[in-house]
């Protein structure tokens, strides 16, 4: 049996539960985390409220929050959802109450944008903005390479500042657990903070924190053992991680297996299987379930549990992932977005009962 999953491959079907240490999700549908650009001074509105409560109502097993800045300075753009204030952990705390009535796992995902911080909303054009702008100076990274021309030179994190780092992810951790969250992920995707420490495409450094394999996770692992360490030993801690940089010399697969099983003995439940993010010239041949061979080896290989997330839209497809153990969980981006009531589109498809409020039953023959 793969570990923390109450189902074995033959059994398991989207509709199935899945266990992860103390928490139960009543199906392997999860909503990836995707930035809603919403949150004057980080703090969460009526906006994500309506937003995660609708992909509740549909029926989603969990529901991922977008990437919660851990520092102000961690923020994609200064209108991203924040926790590193007390006063953010209320008004998420209203949100997760909500959707745990209507039968969804709250997750949070804490992350820090490292030097693709500080750009504007991509409806307002996605360039880096400064002070002037409601952005800000000196945004962080490993080494001194911009992500890409017309962004800022990122200022390099010192060794003696990496607690500094490890504790604003953990204290943001303890915030998420008053705030009623029974799932924390760690986000190491997508050229954000972490990924460009594990990255040799943008970390550059020849210290304890660069160089080596050992030293480029270096960060990553005292992240995770900094989050574990605060985070309820009852609820799941999930890393979500790019698994190659689709780019020659970059990172890649054999990487992303060599960490995960790190990062399974430091107390990561489930590894959530992305990719790219490090660059934008990299080309990631983007095709239905392009990600889920990622999934599949890193759960053989190193016998975690895994969420398979990209171009999953179809729910036979979903369903299939998860019958042939491809991976534990689905996640579902743009097409939740679409559709907030897929799972239960799905579930009919599917011959499954449909898992309906009840304020919806005269309405689930139009389905």
């Amino acid at each position: 049996m793969t570990p923390s999953s109450e189902q074995t491959p033959s059994s398991a079907h989207l509709f199935s539960s899945l266990t992860l240490r103390e928490v139960t999700l009543k199906n392997r549908i999860g909503l990836a985390p995707m930035c809603q650009y919403s949150a004057p001074e980080g703090t969460a509105t009526d906006w994500h409220l309506v937003y995660l409560g609708a992909r509740a109502q549909g029926g989603v097993g969990l529901l991922l929050t977008e990437a919660v800045a851990v520092s102000p300075e961690g923020r994609i753009s200064p209108h991203d959802l924040g926790l590193w204030d007390d006063g953010q952990v209320e008004p998420l705390a209203r949100i997760v109450g909500f959707v745990e009535k209507l039968g969804s796992v709250p997750g949070i995902q804490l992350a820090h944008a490292g030097r693709k911080a500080s750009v504007a909303r991509p409806w307002d054009g996605k360039a880096p903005v400064g002070p002037d702008a409601g952005g800000w100076a000196g945004i962080r990274g490993p080494s001194p390479l911009a992500f890409q021309e017309g962004f800022p030179i990122p200022d390099p994190l010192a060794e003696a500042e990496m607690p500094g780092v490890v504790r604003a992810f953990a204290d943001a951790a303890v915030r998420a657990a008053r705030a009623g969250f029974k799932v924390a992920e760690i986000h190491a995707a997508h050229g954000y903070l972490l990924h460009s420490f594990l990255s040799p495409i943008s970390n550059r450094r020849d210290d304890t924190y660069g160089g080596s394999f050992e030293n480029r996770i270096r960060l990553t692992l005292e992240v995770i053992a900094g989050v574990r360490e605060v985070w309820p030993p009852e609820l799941p801690l999930l890393l979500r991680i790019s698994c190659t940089d689709w780019m020659e010399g970059g990172w890649d697969v054999d990487d992303s297996v060599k960490l995960a099983r790190e990062a399974r003995a430091l107390g990561v439940d489930l590894v959530d299987c992305s990719s790219g993010g490090i660059h934008p010239d990299a080309a990631p041949p983007a095709a239905p379930g392009f990600q889920v061979p990622f999934a599949r080896r890193i759960r053989e290989e190193v016998e975690v549990p895994t969420a398979a997330v990209g171009l999953i839209t179809d729910p036979a497809q979903a369903d299939q992932i998860v019958r042939t153990g491809e991976a534990d969980l689905v996640l579902l981006g743009r097409r939740l977005l679409h559709e907030p009531h897929w799972p239960l589109r799905a579930a009919l498809e599917l011959g499954r009962t449909p898992d309906w409020p009840p304020q919806f039953e005269r309405a689930k023959e139009l389905l």
